[in-house]
């Protein structure tokens, strides 16, 4: 939590850290108020075909899941595409992990009308980006437009394993929606586009060595897409107030994180009521509200968020769960994600077995088989 006096956050998100830590591929990082764990993303997908091996799953990699096949409001099989060519997977409860909602919306799930989309960033790992003490956000100020880019402001950090290797997430790509094919397409090239000119504005203006870029991100990384209603649509006061709910599958303290979909940086809420705005000309600190004797220490996200009715069968996960502009910018992060998809796929067995719809569900049930494999329940 908030307070680092209880672990909140545990199950599966728990056991690949302890497993990244055992092979030195994991760095944890604690501030007064946060704790983060930057991971070796190499290791991490090793480590992860590694948990599938051992589950006897059986995955369908380079295949794309292109449109749910209906009976009577439910789905019946999902088809694909691949190599192989087409086919369609059958099961009795599906999981729409896809982050943008594609099968949800294509079973016809409503989703919630947006006035603006968080920008997505392309990252890369740069060797040398923080190499003779560079302020790169002095730099990009002064020189952003010369390498066309615009005002902006990101963040960087080390890789664990990985010495001098830097991810950087400077820059974001403006004015497209990451839900639509030709989009995504503009959006991934301008933003190894901006990469190119982050390289080059370091190269000319950063003095000594010039920097390495050693990897790029294999696709955009998306803040923001579609969000599908639910039976619960989690709200920012709820975050921020840390409503318990009896039907909680999740856990969270990373901070409401809502970028500004015009280059005007990003805006960061807290538990306990301290309001922090980054922008291109650097930080503004305030209060969001005034400052109390107790603040929540955490959030909890709802099973209710990650079902809705009109599709008895399906259940979400990820970025694309029901929540509003503000809760959105808390739970959309890998973390919470992590735990949603751990919940939907415990409550998607539990129906699956007990022939129930998703909806049906005894959340006591569901919170017990998470607590059984090894979530934090409170």
């Amino acid at each position: 939590d908030t307070e680092h006096r209880a672990r909140i956050i545990a199950g599966l998100t728990g056991e690949v850290i302890e497993r990244l830590d055992m092979r030195g591929a994991v760095e944890k990082k604690s501030g007064s108020h946060d704790v983060a764990f930057l991971l070796n993303t190499e290791e991490l997908k090793i480590e992860l075909d590694a948990l599938i091996i051992e589950h006897r799953i059986l995955p369908m990699l380079h295949t794309l899941g292109c449109a749910p096949l209906m009976d009577n409001g439910r789905i019946r099989a999902v088809a694909v595409e691949n190599k192989d060519g087409r086919a369609a997977v059958a099961a009795k409860v599906f999981v729409d992990a896809t982050g943008d909602g594609d099968i949800a919306v294509r079973a016809g799930v409503p989703c919630v009308a947006k006035k603006h989309l968080q920008p997505p960033t392309m990252c890369a790992k740069i060797l040398g980006f923080r190499r003779n003490g560079v302020n790169f956000g002095e730099l990009y100020r002064q020189h952003a437009a010369e390498f066309g880019l615009e005002r902006d402001s990101g963040w960087d950090c080390p890789v664990p394993g990985l010495p001098g290797i830097s991810m950087a997430a400077q820059t974001h790509v403006f004015g497209i929606n990451a839900a639509s094919a030709s989009d995504l397409t503009r959006g991934e090239m301008e933003g190894r586009r901006q990469i190119r000119a982050i390289m080059d504005m370091l190269r000319k203006y950063g003095g000594g060595d010039p920097p390495v870029l050693v990897q790029l991100a294999s696709a955009l990384g998306v803040r923001d897409t579609r969000t599908l209603r639910a039976a619960y649509c989690l709200t920012e006061e709820d975050v921020l107030n840390g409503v318990r709910f009896h039907d909680a599958v999740a856990n969270g303290s990373y901070r409401v994180d809502v970028h500004a979909p015009d280059g005007g940086g990003f805006l960061f809420k807290y538990l306990d009521g301290r309001l922090l705005w980054v922008h291109h000309e650097g930080c503004r600190e305030g209060r969001w509200r005034p400052e109390t004797d107790r603040n929540p220490t955490f959030y909890q996200i709802p099973y209710r968020c990650l079902f809705h009715p009109s599709v008895p069968n399906l259940l979400f996960a990820g970025r694309c769960i029901c929540a509003d502009e503000g809760a959105f910018g808390a739970i959309r992060v890998m973390v919470n994600a992590n735990q949603t998809g751990e919940a939907a796929g415990t409550a998607a067995a539990i129906a699956s077995r007990s022939g129930k719809n998703v909806q049906d569900v005894d959340p006591r049930s569901l919170r017990e088989a998470l607590a059984e494999g090894g979530s934090v329940i409170l």
